[in-house]
């Protein structure tokens, strides 16, 4: 049988690795978090109107839609949905230190709103292309965020 030599390393578990650190200044992350408590509170009121928002608007849509013929109702409802959750993307991907949950979180956003929509609000009218349209909307905010933090990590240094 043989022992360890006395003058053998020790040896020690390599350190696990630290969390991914949020980018974003503190500052920023305080004022995103309070933009997405008012955000969240509008988002609801409109998610769940008893009416459909855009109702008193139809007037000038279809008057939209006969100047620029490729303006429809549903194209602009599409559109509005897109940017409708744009915030969300940019709110919630400056907050978390992992990104790759702006996705799933704007999903569980979207199929929760359509969802109670269907049961309480007879109404509205669920759309999975809402869905598609929301999630694409918090997307394209988290697209925007990693371009203006790409867009910052190039910017030649000052003299």
């Amino acid at each position: 049988m043989t022992t360890p030599s006395s003058s053998a390393a020790p040896t020690t578990a390599p350190a696990p690795p630290s969390p991914p650190r949020n980018p974003a200044p503190r500052g920023l992350r305080i004022a995103a978090a309070l933009a997405l408590a008012v955000y969240v509170v509008a988002l609801a009121g409109i998610a769940f109107w008893p009416d459909p928002v855009d109702r008193d608007a139809r007037p000038l849509l279809l008057a939209l839609n006969r100047l620029i013929p490729w303006a429809t109702l549903a194209r602009v409802e599409f559109a509005a949905n897109i940017a409708l959750f744009v915030p969300l993307g940019i709110l919630v991907a400056i907050l978390l230190r992992s990104r790759h949950l702006v996705v799933p979180i704007a999903i569980v956003t979207t199929v929760a709103i359509e969802a109670a929509q269907a049961v309480a609000l007879d109404r509205r009218t669920p759309s999975v292309l809402d869905i598609v349209a929301n999630v694409t909307g918090a997307c394209v905010g988290l697209l925007m965020v990693r371009v203006v933090e790409w867009l910052s990590t190039r910017r030649p240094a000052r003299r």
